[in-house]
């Protein structure tokens, strides 16, 4: 038998872990081989020369090298026109 009153039930005792987005290598860093430069929500920044983008729209380096952002002009679907960041990994001249 319980000595104690039950307490009542709450509909906010819960909350989700943070998820670690953003920039992990900034531009001028020099990133190696399949390192993390950025994870995001969506392709809100484009892979560019030597960057690959994972199934979760993670961004990593293909090559050693610098990190570099540089802008490109995107035509959407209704025909507007918007700027969109593009992250490129330059090779380290030999």
């Amino acid at each position: 038998m319980a000595h104690k009153k039950s307490a009542g039930t709450t509909k906010n005792g819960r909350d989700s872990n943070p998820k670690y987005l953003g920039i992990k290598l900034a531009p001028g860093q020099f990133a190696k081989t399949g390192a993390i430069l950025l994870r995001q929500r969506g392709t809100e920044t484009l892979p560019g020369k030597n960057v690959g983008i994972g199934k979760d729209h993670t961004l990593f380096a293909l090559l050693d090298g610098e990190v570099t952002l540089s802008y490109k002009r995107k035509i959407h679907f209704d025909n507007s026109v918007k700027l969109k960041k593009v992250m490129h990994v330059v090779p380290k001249a030999a």
